[in-house]
């Protein structure tokens, strides 16, 4: 194995290294909100997009500086310094949308796994066109909501995404004004999979 980079160095080429050792934390459970004090997070204005990380790392920030990966308790040496992907980690997320607006509108949940950067070079996450053969993520999510009739809905899905690949929207509904509604995603993140990964709202152009 090649000996990984050290966090702080940050060079050009960075060597992440196998995971190997005991990472800190087995589940990731949050509300995600607009501020840590709120109780709702606002949908995007329509036509536009927000996207959340759920597995950003170092050197792969994606723009912000939130680096994700649980730190290393005990590790072997020559491995890596931190547990980039969280191999294994249960995630259990909840979006509790709030349109704000006087009229209805159409949010999309969408998982995407964007190409990795760590300072954004363009406005917004890069994908590829065409897609590169390596897959990045592959494992199984479950999404809980309410449909648009009022009724619950649980889907479990087998997700498979490339490297680079827009995602497609995973659940649709239509928020009517003022409306609070929550969406919870779950999932186990794959161990053969590879970050980072985003949650995308979108809210579309009415």
């Amino acid at each position: 194995d090649k000996v990984p980079t050290p966090i702080e160095a940050m060079p050009r080429q960075v060597i992440y290294g196998r995971v190997a050792g005991v990472s800190a934390g087995s589940s990731w459970t949050t509300a995600v909100t607009d501020t840590p004090l709120a109780n709702t997070l606002t949908i995007p204005t329509a036509g536009s997009v927000v996207s959340y990380g759920i597995s950003t790392l170092y050197a792969g920030r994606l723009g912000t500086d939130q680096i994700q990966s649980a730190p290393m308790i005990v590790r072997y040496p020559d491995t890596a310094y931190q547990a980039h992907g969280n191999y294994g980690v249960n995630y259990d997320l909840t979006f509790p949308l709030y349109n704000p607006t006087s009229a209805p509108q159409t949010v999309t949940l969408t998982i995407e796994t964007p190409i990795k950067e760590d300072s954004l070079t363009a406005a917004g996450l890069r994908f590829f066109e065409p897609l590169p053969s390596a897959t990045f993520f592959r494992g199984p999510i479950q999404l809980r909501y309410q449909d648009d009739r009022g009724l619950p809905r649980i889907r479990n899905l087998h997700l498979v995404q490339k490297r680079g690949q827009r995602g497609t929207p995973l659940v649709e509904v239509t928020l009517q004004p003022q409306e609070q509604r929550q969406i919870q995603l779950s999932l186990l993140y794959p161990p053969d999979s590879t970050p980072p990964q985003v949650v995308t709202l979108e809210t579309r152009s009415r």
